[in-house]
């Protein structure tokens, strides 16, 4: 293997680590690093580092990425954060682009959250107080294109993300032609599934069994959050967790000595910045934007990326999931995780591809034949990221692309009405959710087809027809819609 290593500028990811302890989120950032460093058998790395970056969390530090690098003793570094709405991918695509293009040597990606620790504080009656940064900037901020939300979505209260993914889940049921009970009883096996992976992963946070049944159906522990949806349908991120990834050039990991059975090779690292909100989007049971990174990749690596041994599937949801499936053309019957996905193997807030590749990145190094295919979703299943990597070079440098261009080619897209009372008539139901009070079907989120050809939000607080859409079907229902609301025709 030796003799076909890379060499000159040609990127390689030499580093893995993951932290998770009671300590705030920058804390556990620099424990990650540490750990990568380590991973990646060279304490001489952590001094050449010269680039740190670090995707927008939940916590409030304005440059947490010169934190980081002020305290692995590499203070010179340049620090970047990047915003919410740029893919996770993103983060290592321009890692791998500053290194083959000589803007830097050795680079951090690391991300981390800690809403466990601030939670526990808070409940003990403690301040949940993060290290200060005063009159500090990072040197560079990468900022997100366009809006995540259409003025009806924001008017509407829809940027919870659970009742958007919920409304594409119902509307995949209806596509496949599914009765509710079948549809509800294959997204539960599903997710008992991945639950049976994260019983087999040591840094899981929520590794107790939970079987089909006892996903599907609501409990105490397991409220309805947005129907068909509970509690353990959904991404955890009241976590405490981080990750974080070393990248080098080919040449820099000669001359500081990494060990060779620690590289890993990056073969793609594809997104596409191009973002169309659920409300607008033609068919929202399909995800044309992953369509074009999945063929992309292919051409790269010569083959379909379902055929890869590897598959990590971003999982905020179950729709996030079954959406993937079929845009990566995946066998259904397959389970797209090696780490229990993000309700089980917990899922730290905009960090989770990070503590997926430290799992990954393991099984490639035991089997450095293997092709490992890792995705991203950023927003709300709008913008797509897709990493490929390998244990083995293959002679080319990575793939590294934005494609929104190609995405917005193929992403068809409907006019939205604006206001709550943008529109007064007939309307279709194209999709909906229903979301609880006191635990009980309480409202009816729908999104409409309008008679002249846009799409609207629409509510009922009619707590019959919020429970009788739990069990019968509403999508397809002819509606009246005025002022926001709708009733049935």
């Amino acid at each position: 293997m030796a003799t076909d290593l890379p060499r000159g500028r040609e990127p390689v990811l030499v580093g893995v680590g993951e932290a998770s302890a009671d300590a705030e989120a920058v804390a556990l950032m620099v424990a990650a690093v540490e750990a990568a460093v380590a991973d990646a058998g060279t304490p001489a790395l952590a001094a050449a580092v010269d680039r740190v970056a670090v995707p927008q969390g939940s916590w409030s530090y304005p440059d947490p990425a010169r934190i980081v690098a002020e305290r692995i003793g590499a203070p010179a570094a340049r620090t970047l954060l990047v915003e919410l709405g740029i893919p996770q991918q993103r983060l290592i695509d321009d890692a791998l682009l500053a290194i083959q293009e000589g803007r830097s040597e050795v680079a951090v990606v690391v991300g981390g959250e800690a809403k466990r620790w601030a939670r526990a504080r808070e409940r003990a009656g403690l301040d949940a107080v993060e290290t200060a940064q005063e009159g500090v900037v990072p040197d560079e901020v990468h900022r997100r294109e366009g809006p995540l939300l259409e003025p009806v979505e924001v008017a509407h209260r829809l940027w919870d993300p659970v009742q958007q993914y919920a409304m594409i889940e119902n509307a995949l049921r209806a596509a496949d032609g599914c009765a509710i009970a079948d549809h509800r009883r294959e997204v539960a096996q599903l997710w008992s599934a991945m639950n049976r992976v994260a019983r087999t992963n040591p840094a899981a946070a929520f590794p107790a069994p939970l079987e089909a049944a006892e996903i599907d159906t609501p409990s105490a522990d397991n409220r309805l959050l947005a129907f068909p949806y509970n509690k353990w349908h959904s991404t955890q991120w009241t976590v405490d967790q981080a990750a974080a990834l070393v990248l080098c050039s080919a040449d820099t990991a000669r001359r500081l000595g990494v060990p060779v059975d620690r590289w890993v090779f990056p073969r793609c690292g594809l997104t596409s910045g191009h973002a169309v909100s659920l409300v607008c989007r033609e068919r929202p049971t399909a995800w044309p934007a992953m369509e074009v990174l999945a063929a992309a990749a292919a051409g790269r690596l010569g083959r379909p990326v379902a055929d890869a041994e590897v598959i990590e599937l971003y999982s905020c949801f179950p729709a996030a999931v079954r959406v993937q499936q079929r845009a990566l053309g995946l066998d259904r019957t397959r389970v797209p995780t090696v780490t229990g996905g993000m309700a089980f193997a917990g899922g730290p807030f905009n960090n989770y591809v990070y503590q997926a590749l430290v799992t990954v990145v393991g099984r490639l190094r035991a089997d450095p034949d293997a092709l490992a295919v890792v995705t991203s979703v950023s927003g709300l299943l709008t913008k797509p990221g897709l990493g490929a990597f390998s244990g083995r070079p293959d002679g080319r440098p990575p793939l590294v692309a934005d494609l929104a261009r190609q995405a917005a080619g193929v992403t068809g897209t409907v006019p939205a009405v604006a206001e709550l009372d943008g529109y007064e008539g007939p309307g279709r139901v194209v999709t909906y959710t229903v979301t609880p009070e006191d635990g009980e079907p309480a409202r009816v989120v729908a999104l409409c087809a309008t008679a002249d050809g846009r799409r609207c939000v629409a509510l009922s607080d009619d707590r019959a027809l919020a429970a009788a859409a739990c069990t019968e079907e509403l999508v397809g229902a002819a509606v009246r819609i005025g002022a926001g609301v709708l009733t049935l025709r």
